[in-house]
């Protein structure tokens, strides 16, 4: 499977890491061009490229870069990607920390998700948010091991969320569907799902006590 991916930081190159040795065509690009990302694709094959190319012909794209930065990707950056591509927000909002304080997540009470989409003009499925990314690398396990991992998933497109859930599983770990993206609060920064490292019964938990009040450490 072609895939792109957006940001190369922690969690974007170890993606790149895993999903390029499962032996997916993966297009790698980060904010300060494919120059930098030279020795990532020494190491894994995977091919780096501007940011404007990266979903060329994708069937999935991930979206994997500061909540900030969303607004500065080029304009159409999904532009020639693959029908039914799906999209995959990595994001948190971190407005104390990094972000800066974001109106329409603050004022209008838009998800994460909700307004990375707005951005983007494409709908996205909220995978990998609250995943550390050497978990990524170390904590893969087999279909039925009783120490799998299951992550979260939000999003509205049924397909799109089944495409990102069947690559997680291929990935090594468990899913558990955590709504569409208006709800997908319930995994954001401070929930009880954010970095939980359990299996389905406990991530299944842990969105159901999640409380859609942000902590005032977490608001802008």
């Amino acid at each position: 499977m072609k895939i792109g991916i957006i940001g190369a930081g922690n969690i974007g190159g170890n993606l790149t890491r895993r999903l390029t040795a499962l032996g997916h065509d993966v297009f790698v690009a980060n904010s300060r061009g494919p120059h930098t990302l030279t020795e990532l694709a020494e190491e894994t094959g995977a091919t780096p490229v501007p940011v404007e190319e990266a979903a060329r012909g994708a069937e999935i794209v991930v979206v994997t870069v500061p909540l900030k930065r969303v607004p500065d990707l080029p304009s159409g950056v999904l532009d020639g990607a693959a029908d039914g591509v799906a999209v995959i927000d990595t994001g948190n909002y971190y407005p104390q920390q990094r972000d800066g304080r974001i109106a329409g997540i603050e004022d209008e009470g838009l998800t994460e998700s909700r307004w990375t989409e707005g951005h983007l003009g494409h709908p996205v499925v909220k995978a990998f948010n609250g995943t550390y990314a050497q978990d990524i690398l170390d904590r893969p396990r087999p279909a039925g091991a009783p120490d799998r991992m299951a992550l979260p998933v939000a999003g509205d497109d049924p397909a799109a969320k089944a495409k990102v859930r069947a690559l997680i599983d291929e990935l090594g770990f468990d899913t558990v569907d955590a709504g569409g993206i208006d709800d997908s609060w319930r995994q954001q920064l401070d929930t009880p799902v954010y970095g939980l490292r359990e299996g389905v019964d406990g991530v299944t938990k842990a969105l159901a006590e999640a409380s859609p009040e942000r902590p005032a450490a977490f608001r802008g």
